[in-house]
């Protein structure tokens, strides 16, 4: 019996120690499982992080092949049904009602659309720039600063063309506030042109075909070397050449070269007479700032809305050019009255102290380069998520006109 249970005492304390070797490794297995667990939840959390990261810098870097539209805009109208959602428009003009034989003719529909801010007094040159769109396929578009509508309506085309009024504002003004993208963006090309330019030696459709064989996605015509107003030189026709996307100029302070990534050399049009593409346009609408109307400082940004590299993708076209016979209108016409389609110069009240207009608008053009300068540059200090993508190996060339 005693030794029976000597057995039974011997079999239980070797169940024990295997028990307790087993508890014990076990234990051992937690920490390591745990440091596993950690490191595979560590992977994962960077591989969301940085996938997360990809696709924002991705949309940064190409904006116009991301999903349009923010999540707001879209929960604004998903009440509807999806198919009677037209988030598009354009600026035809359409017919009150249709005959019986003409309701089946679809209404004609323009590829491009040019865009000119006008007075009256400039109902002449106008008309001569008219004259060289309306044969191609343009929608006219008339930004009406003086508020004189009727004095255009003698044209012929005065009216096919949509009118605009607001008394004393100026091309960009208007630009932003009625050349939205949604509305422009069934047309190839944008004219947003001044009134004052000599077109002679200007042919639009001629002006694209060369602006679409180039690839280019923002251009203007060259300046006639005898324009009354020249800003810069890169804007100068060159008789020899067909356009050109750059000028070399080894005077000054600002020298143009083959290394030279930049305004004024290279990649930049000017603000009287740019031509955009439909994504070139919806970018610059963007860059466009709401309350400075003047626009100053915006042409040695609009590179950066060529959809590419600017040294390619901006040109000045010399075959068809332009005069800017620089006619300063814009700023006198609300205290001058019409009549009969001509303009009365309005009666001086005594000891009224003179206003030099000309002199307080470009003053205050100066002090909105400020602004837009400052703006832009602050804009690129806090977006720590955009790369300046020619910052790298150039010369930082200050804003100026």
């Amino acid at each position: 019996m005693t030794a029976l249970k000597s057995w039974r005492w011997l079999s239980k304390s070797r169940n024990l120690i295997t028990d307790k070797g087993s508890n014990g490794l076990k234990m051992k297995q937690l920490p390591f499982m745990g440091i596993l667990c950690t490191f595979m939840l560590f992977i994962v959390y960077r591989t969301t992080n940085y996938q997360h990261h990809h696709t924002k810098m991705e949309t940064r870097l190409n904006p116009f092949n991301a999903e349009k539209g923010s999540t707001d805009a879209f929960s604004r109208v998903n009440y509807l049904p999806h198919g009677i959602v037209q988030a598009r428009s354009d600026l035809e003009l359409r017919p009150l009602w249709f005959t019986s034989s003409a309701s089946k003719i679809k209404v004609s529909s323009h590829q491009n659309l040019l865009a000119i801010p006008v007075g009256i007094k400039q109902k002449e040159n106008v008309n001569a720039i008219m004259q060289k769109f309306l044969s191609g396929n343009f929608t006219i578009m008339l930004f009406h600063y003086d508020s004189n509508v009727d004095g255009w309506q003698d044209l012929e085309w005065g009216n096919k063309a949509i009118h605009i009024i607001a008394e004393n504002q100026t091309k960009w003004w208007f630009a932003k506030r009625f050349l939205h993208p949604d509305v422009v963006s069934t047309y190839d090309y944008i004219f947003i042109w001044d009134e004052d330019l000599g077109v002679a030696n200007f042919h639009p459709g001629r002006y694209l075909k060369i602006m679409k064989a180039e690839g280019l996605e923002i251009s203007q015509p060259a300046l006639d070397p005898d324009s009354l107003e020249i800003h810069h030189k890169i804007t100068i026709r060159k008789r020899s050449k067909k356009f050109h996307r750059r000028i070399y100029d080894n005077r000054g302070s600002v020298r143009c070269s083959d290394a030279s990534q930049g305004p004024p050399c290279t990649g930049w049009v000017e603000g009287m007479a740019p031509v955009f593409s439909r994504s070139a346009c919806h970018c610059a609408w963007h860059l466009i700032q709401n309350d400075l109307v003047h626009g100053w400082g915006m042409d040695m940004k609009l590179g950066y809305c060529a959809q590419g590299d600017r040294t390619k993708k901006v040109g000045v076209i010399d075959s068809e050019y332009i005069v800017h016979q620089g006619v300063q209108t814009l700023g006198g016409a609300s205290s001058r009255k019409v009549k009969n389609n001509v303009l009365e110069e309005p009666v001086q009240k005594r000891r009224s102290p003179a206003v030099d207009v000309r002199s307080e608008i470009r003053r205050q053009s100066i002090l909105e380069l400020q602004v837009f300068k400052q703006r832009w540059e602050k804009a690129a200090r806090e977006d720590k998520e955009w790369v300046d993508p020619y910052m790298r190996n150039r010369k930082l060339i200050p804003l100026g006109r």
